[in-house]
């Protein structure tokens, strides 16, 4: 099982090391649009019945991305304007409000029925997709990069920490193995990165944030973002164990489905993306 995940998880990184480099935009898309396709079905799988409408809707979703992608290189302002103005600022005060409800209460509302549950995840996968292609069309790929080394500097260390030092469970009804001391191990790593990459890597993400918000503002937007992505991870959490499944799936050899890997990217690739957008 360790030799498949190591396996697994170099051929992903060559991937994504093979689609950042390129001289062109369009393998980076047409990997965020195949990972958002790929992490729909699984969402979808974990939230509604019926095989034949998941395959189609992800399929249609990754069609989908095609064209809104060239939109996206092409600028067009109503395209910004409709996720910079709605999407985006939905899906922030989605995790923002209502993933956090869940996750405390260790239960989804009534109103979440599976139709409600299938729009939430198209929203917030959307949100994504557009969030990360943004980033990356718009600042580059030290951007988006330093953004998820961002996000996996938090889930690395809440491990680690969480194994070491842990004692106080975070979310017992939804994660037995998380704990208070793992998250702000996570919280502490994330909000390093951040500083370190504003102060010494001039394209990152931190340097970018930094010139919009200065150094206060960059520490409370690391904290901000790490606990973030603890929301996403707990609220994926809470549809598996309402699905009675430990992966959204096993697309992945080794590491389960691609909702399982980025969980997290979820919460934080929109509001990150809002931040820089802001302009302040």
């Amino acid at each position: 099982m360790l030799r498949q995940r190591i396996l697994t998880a170099i051929v992903l990184l060559l991937i994504v090391a093979v689609a950042v480099t390129a001289p062109t935009p369009w393998p980076m898309l047409a990997l965020l649009g195949l990972m958002t396709g790929c992490a729909l079905w699984e969402w979808l799988r974990l939230v509604t019945e019926g095989a034949a409408a998941r395959w189609g809707a992800a399929v249609l979703a990754v069609l989908a991305l095609l064209p809104l992608s060239r939109l996206l290189v092409d600028g067009q302002p109503a395209l910004e304007a409709a996720f910079g103005s709605f999407v985006l600022p939905l899906a922030v005060l989605f995790w923002l409000t209502a993933a956090p409800v869940a996750v405390a209460r260790a239960q989804l509302p009534s109103i979440c029925r599976p139709a409600v549950l299938a729009l939430v995840g198209a929203l917030a996968l959307a949100a994504m997709w557009y969030a990360l292609a943004w980033v990356f069309l718009r600042h580059g790929a030290a951007a988006l990069i330093s953004l998820w080394a961002l996000i996996w500097a938090a889930d690395i260390a809440a491990y680690f920490t969480g194994r070491s030092l842990g004692r106080h469970k975070l979310a017992p009804r939804v994660s037995p193995g998380k704990t208070i001391e793992g998250a702000a191990g996570g919280i502490l790593a994330a909000t390093a990165w951040l500083v370190a990459t504003a102060a010494w890597w001039p394209d990152s993400f931190g340097a970018l944030l930094l010139a919009r918000i200065g150094w206060t503002g960059l520490v409370v937007a690391g904290v901000a973002l790490a606990a973030w992505s603890i929301v996403g991870d707990l609220f994926e959490s809470l549809l598996k164990r309402r699905a009675g499944v430990k992966d959204s799936s096993q697309l992945l050899p080794g590491h389960g489905g691609v909702y399982d890997r980025i969980d997290a990217v979820l919460p934080v690739a929109p509001a990150a993306a809002l931040l820089l957008m802001a302009g302040f």
